[in-house]
């Protein structure tokens, strides 16, 4: 299981990120937590298999129609093994 942490920022709160991320985790089997940050990016801690990932990924790049995200950091992490997809306050 492959795991990743994403900093995503612009545009990203308020716009649906972390509700759109986590219907695509859901439909992608990607475990793991969205959160927004007080300087206004938002968090992600995603886990998956190859593929599906990869797609998570990139949905992160664009987000959701409202959204502009203007930059995506994208770190490997150890794998946690969280159960589900969950969003945190």
């Amino acid at each position: 299981m492959e795991a990743v942490r994403l900093t995503i920022t612009g545009r990203v709160q308020g716009v649906f990120f972390r509700a759109n991320a986590k219907q695509l985790a859901d439909q992608l089997s990607i475990r793991g937590w969205a959160r927004n940050v007080q300087d206004g990016s938002v968090e992600i801690h995603a886990e998956g298999q190859g593929e599906p990932l990869r797609k998570f990924v990139a949905w992160c790049k664009e987000g959701p129609p409202a959204a502009r995200v203007d930059q995506m950091l994208m770190t490997a992490e150890k794998s946690k093994g969280y159960e589900e997809f969950e969003i945190k306050s």
